[in-house]
Order: C-alpha cells, then structure tokens, then sequence
C-alpha cells in the first residue's frame, strides 16, 4: 500500500499584521530576499551551495515553550544563509534587533532576529554534520 506523504516545504506565507508589500521590503532588504513581480521571493535548493544535503527541518513547541520569545507569534521561521557573520554585521549596522548568537551546533551556526513586525526569526548557516561542533559559543 501506498501512503501519501508531505515531501518538503513548498513555501513559506506570513500574514502581516500592517502592509505586506513593507514586510516583504524589510525581507528584501535586511536578508537579501529577491523579490518577484507578484511580490514574494523563490527560493531555489539548487542555488544553496552548503554541504548539508539541503535539508529542511520541521518541528512543533509545546503551548509553554519560550523557544519563540521574544515574539508572541505562533511560528518562527528558519532562513538558510551563506555568511552568518556577514549579514549578521549587516543586520547590526542597519539597526536589526539580535536576539541571540552566533551560536555554534554541531549542524551550523545560528542566531536569532526580530523582523519589522516583531516576529522572531531564526537564521542558519549549516553545514555537514559534525560532533565536534557542540559550542553553544560565538564561533568568532
């Protein structure tokens, strides 16, 4: 018997509390998405070059997990980024709340933002698996 199955993310869809098009500005030009003509970026797998595999991760948190906080959304989002510590220095520049990090796990370096509608957001720079990536520190 076969079983239909969920396959991968086929998109990501943000419901703004104010203007969407300004949301999605703030997207373009805080984290370099490339806006289409209808609006919204196409992220392509094929244009990643991390050592990953090009996984994607899914998870749920519990009603009383902080795992979210600061933000009181339902959702966070994690976005795949090719320098951390680049558009981490951009973010700073340009005024762009940090929550945390750069932290170091044995799948990548993280941190976390706040965008425009006080969402956080989680951002990753995998890489190949690795045990003796198990910091919890800034990897600079």
């Amino acid at each position: 018997m076969i079983i239909a199955k969920v396959t991968g993310i086929g998109g990501v869809f943000i419901k703004s509390t104010g203007d969407g098009a300004t949301l999605a500005k703030w997207y373009r030009d805080h984290l370099g998405l490339e806006l289409a003509d209808f609006g919204g970026a196409i992220l392509k797998w094929q244009d990643d070059n991390a050592n990953d595999g090009g996984l994607t991760v899914w998870a749920t948190a519990d009603r009383g997990s902080t795992w979210f906080a600061p933000s009181t959304a339902g959702f966070m989002i994690n976005y795949r980024v090719d320098d951390l510590d680049g558009l981490l220095a951009q973010l700073k520049a340009a005024g762009v709340q940090i929550v945390a990090g750069p932290e170091r796990h044995e799948n990548g370096d993280f941190a976390w933002i706040m965008d425009a509608e006080g969402n956080k957001v989680e951002l990753w720079q995998p890489c190949e698996w690795d045990d003796s990536r198990t910091s919890d520190t800034d990897p600079a």
